[in-house]
């Protein structure tokens, strides 16, 4: 059965249109879905009921199932979803004081295969479709407090440059005033490095923030890490990172997992500064959690605290990643990896390549 939050507003216009309705009937539907969050057709009370009726039987409102919950003493709450195919995914939902940001997957599975994440460490199945994708947002919002979601990061199991069509109708949709609308400049699309990805989405005329897995000041570096550097190395990527702030006007995030005796040294500080330099960006430092591999181990809070020195003193703005979730394995993918396996043997020949 279809899915009806896999049509946009003009799409559901459309539909209707040639059911013989009137235009009017799609804002209500989309106002059902978005702002009141219904999750039958039956609860939609202003519209007819014929109308509730043929949309029950044309569309389905639910494409994932809670399949578990794990709230963590610091508020962070991690959420398992089954898809109606049988695979899994993963959201988080990370409260403060001020916002409410919630992580959301673009895949199920991820095919970049970093050595320090589990998002990819049970392989790759599919792209999510635009429902699915939306459908964690609107969950996480109604297991928000005030079921306020402010913020909403893609940063989830999954390479969302990879699923570029079901992504951005997605964001689009939940950007727009009759959807979530949640402003674009409060949306964040994480990103591995896909460099057609990063230049096609600055053309989008959308003023969404853009976060960059760079993790390693050179190439030799990198490719150990991120395999996705041998297709698109550092000059390349950092290339399209400066054409995206030319054309969009908003700066670049690196997220940077500091890794003990492989990318944390003051000399790969120094590396770093180097080729960030005269580029419109902030580095975020993430002691690496470790998911399977004992040899990802974090540096210590001095080796840390000596590179984030260095970097500001060559003038690149740094901020350091407060863990979140740790109690409940809150990084990306470790729920999902703990039901679905891992075959692991790729990652460690990866390290040592």
């Amino acid at each position: 059965m279809l899915q009806i939050k896999d049509l946009n507003l003009q799409e559901l216009e459309q539909c209707l249109t040639s059911w013989g309705e009137p235009l009017f009937r799609a804002k209500q539907i989309f106002a059902w879905i978005y702002q009141k969050k219904a999750e039958s057709f039956s609860e939609m009370s202003d519209l007819p009921t014929a109308l509730r009726e043929r949309l029950e039987s044309s569309f389905s409102l639910k494409s994932l199932e809670v399949s578990r919950v794990l709230k963590s003493v610091d508020g962070t709450g991690k959420f398992l979803f089954r898809l109606k195919d049988g695979n899994l995914i993963e959201a988080v939902s990370i409260p403060t004081e001020k916002r409410v940001t919630g992580c959301i997957s673009s895949q199920a599975g991820c095919k970049y295969a970093c050595v320090f994440c589990a998002s990819g460490m049970a392989g790759f199945k599919r792209n999510l479709g635009v429902a699915e994708i939306i459908e964690q947002a609107l969950f996480l919002a109604k297991s928000s407090p005030g079921r306020k979601l402010t913020h909403l990061v893609f940063m989830g199991t999954g390479e969302p440059l990879d699923n570029y069509e079901h992504l951005l109708k997605a964001i689009r949709i939940i950007n727009s005033s009759q959807g979530m609308n949640i402003g674009a400049r409060r949306i964040t699309i994480s990103t591995s490095g896909l460099v057609p990805g990063i230049k096609r989405l600055a053309s989008e005329k959308i003023q969404l923030e853009l976060s960059v897995s760079l993790h390693a000041p050179n190439d030799a570096i990198r490719s150990r890490l991120m395999p996705v550097n041998k297709k698109y190395p550092l000059k390349e990527l950092l290339g399209a990172c400066r054409d995206y702030f030319k054309l969009t006007n908003r700066q670049v995030t690196f997220e940077y997992t500091m890794i003990r005796e492989i990318n944390s040294g003051l000399q790969n500080a120094r590396e770093l500064g180097k080729i960030l330099k005269g580029l419109n960006c902030k580095v975020n430092l993430i002691p690496v959690n470790p998911v399977r591999d004992p040899r990802l181990q974090p540096p210590e809070k001095i080796e840390i605290i000596r590179f984030q020195k260095e970097l500001l003193n060559r003038g690149v703005t740094v901020t350091l990643r407060v863990p979140r979730g740790q109690d409940i394995d809150a990084a990306c993918g470790q729920l999902r990896l703990k039901f679905t396996g891992c075959p692991g043997k790729e990652k460690k020949e990866g390290l040592d390549a």
